[in-house]
């Protein structure tokens, strides 16, 4: 059975004064994020916004418990690495 598993996930970022800064944050998340966990990643929302980024993650998979292992590593890697903080996450499996 194929599993598609998606994420949406609100982040908050305090530091970032501008598009511009923002650009380069989401640029950076989605390209790491796309070579270390063969993802589908894009901006979904707030591109006029420049303190709020949404992105929306997509897995394919044959095992829902790997989509959420995966799903959970995403959300430590970012908490980690970037300096936003986590406002929501939704996770869906089809």
């Amino acid at each position: 059975m194929i599993i598609v598993g998606i994420m949406v996930i609100d982040l908050h970022s305090k530091s970032t004064h501008s598009l511009k800064e923002k650009r380069n944050i989401i640029a950076s998340i989605k390209g790491k994020l796309k070579q270390k966990f063969n993802i589908s990643i894009i901006e979904s929302d707030y591109q006029d916004r420049w303190q709020k980024i949404q992105l929306a993650i997509s897995m394919v998979s044959n095992s829902r418990v790997m989509i959420e292992k995966i799903f959970n590593q995403i959300e430590d890697f970012i908490y980690l690495n970037y300096p936003v903080q986590l406002v929501a996450v939704d996770k869906e499996y089809i």
